[in-house]
């Protein structure tokens, strides 16, 4: 047996390294001068050509497994990529980048959408402003649907949402809320001389112009109203002031912006729910710190009177939780 560097050749004679010879990868094969080919040498229990085959197949095997755990380590050592996912904080991570990304709608005004000239504005996005503002950072705004707004959350897209979010229980189970910044509460509207309804149970019998899908319609309705169906609040309010419905039971905070923008519309409040559905900043859980840094600012915002500033400038009203 001749040996080159490691590489083996049969029957004694050397062979050259462009010529006949055979790299014995498995032992028991020789190559044939006469015949020009390699054989198995049946004599040394040697590889029959469907081992050989075996083997290959084997070894592309293997290989294609190494790959596949090299692959998986990479995607192992690329997560992590969002701010929670690190060593630090999502706020070490919103104070060390100078800014906080907030999820909004930008289409639901007064609380957050675009003035006449294309500004992003809104009741909601101030107090989101001066939040960012009391923390150090510049809120980022991402503007996305609202059915896309709490997967937009989930995805790290933001890390807060400004978007008028009701705090319910269902939701606090996922997420986590910032103490309620605004309350607001089912009212019935009547006409400016109706003096004989001041409470819900006074609309019995009457006539309320409600949104068929609307939840206040269902208020109307429980109350012994009779519903004449509308298309919203401006169509409600427009049948008030003609007559031709006595009352339209709505939202307290959607009454005041349009009174505040209609000042001399022919309606006003005649009665108010006592029990008041409450919004807060939402956040995704486990980022303790920023939630506690943003209760710092809403109080400050009210203590101070920052807080009631901007709520007159929307609403006419301090419409902070009582």
């Amino acid at each position: 047996m001749i040996v080159y560097s490691g590489i083996h050749t049969r029957r004694g004679e050397e062979k050259s390294r462009n010529e006949n010879f055979y790299v014995d990868l498995f032992p028991g094969t020789f190559y044939d001068d006469n015949r020009n080919e390699f054989k198995s040498d049946k004599n040394s229990g040697g590889f029959t050509m469907k081992k050989w085959k075996l083997s290959i197949i084997m070894l592309i095997a293997l290989s294609m497994v190494l790959a596949a755990c090299g692959q998986s380590k990479d995607k192992e050592g690329s997560s992590g990529d969002s701010k929670e996912d690190s060593k630090t904080s999502l706020y070490d991570q919103v104070m060390e980048e100078g800014e906080l990304l907030v999820g909004t709608e930008g289409t639901y005004p007064p609380f957050t959408f675009h003035d006449e000239s294309g500004e992003l504005t809104g009741f909601d996005v101030e107090i989101a402003r001066e939040v960012a503002k009391r923390l150090g950072v510049e809120a980022k705004f991402q503007e996305t649907q609202w059915d896309a707004m709490f997967e937009g959350l989930n995805s790290k897209r933001f890390d807060m949402i400004a978007n008028q979010v009701g705090i319910r229980e269902d939701r606090q189970e996922k997420y986590d809320f910032s103490t309620p910044y605004i309350e607001s509460s089912a009212v019935v509207v009547v006409s400016k001389d109706n003096n004989d309804v001041k409470t819900f149970e006074d609309i019995k019998g009457l006539t309320s112009a409600q949104s068929l899908t609307s939840n206040y319609r269902d208020i109307a309705e429980k109350n012994g109203a009779e519903i004449q169906p509308v298309e919203g609040l401006a169509q409600s309010i427009q049948l008030l002031e003609q007559g031709r419905v006595d009352v339209t039971v709505n939202d307290k905070i959607s009454i005041l912006d349009y009174l505040k923008k209609q000042p001399k519309a022919n309606v006003k409040i005649a009665a108010e729910a006592e029990d008041a559905g409450q919004s807060g900043l939402m956040f995704r859980k486990g980022n303790d710190k920023l939630v506690e840094e943003v209760n710092k600012a809403l109080e400050e915002m009210k203590e101070d009177g920052t807080y009631k500033e901007i709520s007159e400038k929307w609403f006419g009203e301090d419409v902070s939780p009582k």
